[in-house]
């Protein structure tokens, strides 16, 4: 041989998901300097952004927006709830359900953390000038919004 090398493309390099989950995890972890310099944890902040501009939420309902299994959820919220930034309450319409309220506690800690979650989303859209803003989101939301084909199906192309 002459030493020359050739480089194949690894599948990964070209494969949506695997891009997205990348693309997430690198911009995300650019705004995790200003939590932890905030001293709030990645779950505690998502609960709390989860939580800001609603009237409640479910258990189940803020684990599957915070990316987290409902049993680490429930763990997170009783020390949330321990630390008076979050309440529950039962349910107006179905008692057996749990709804999570935030406490003012909760809404002081995370005032700053949005002004500057926004700030932060426009210096990385601001990187791609070309990218109309409100057409990527709502693509985005697009893709969350399909409903999901069935569990054996969605774990062959799961990331």
């Amino acid at each position: 041989m002459d030493g020359s090398v050739i480089r194949q493309e690894r599948f990964v390099d070209d494969y949506l998901l695997y891009l997205m989950a990348r693309a997430s995890h690198a911009v995300s972890s650019e705004f995790h300097s200003t939590l932890r310099k905030a001293g709030i944890s990645v779950p505690v902040w998502r609960v709390l952004a989860t939580l800001s501009g609603s009237p409640g939420e479910t258990v189940t309902g803020l684990a599957e927006a915070c990316l987290l299994q409902q049993p680490t959820m429930t763990k997170l919220l009783d020390r949330m709830v321990r630390d008076g930034m979050v309440k529950r309450l039962p349910d107006q319409r179905d008692r057996r359900v749990v709804r999570i309220q935030m406490m003012p506690r909760g809404e002081q800690l995370v005032r700053d953390l949005l002004v500057h979650a926004k700030a932060h989303e426009a210096e990385v859209l601001a990187r791609f000038p070309g990218i109309d803003r409100a057409q990527f989101k709502q693509q985005l939301r697009a893709m969350l919004a399909r409903p999901a084909r069935s569990r054996r199906n969605a774990s062959l192309v799961a990331a």
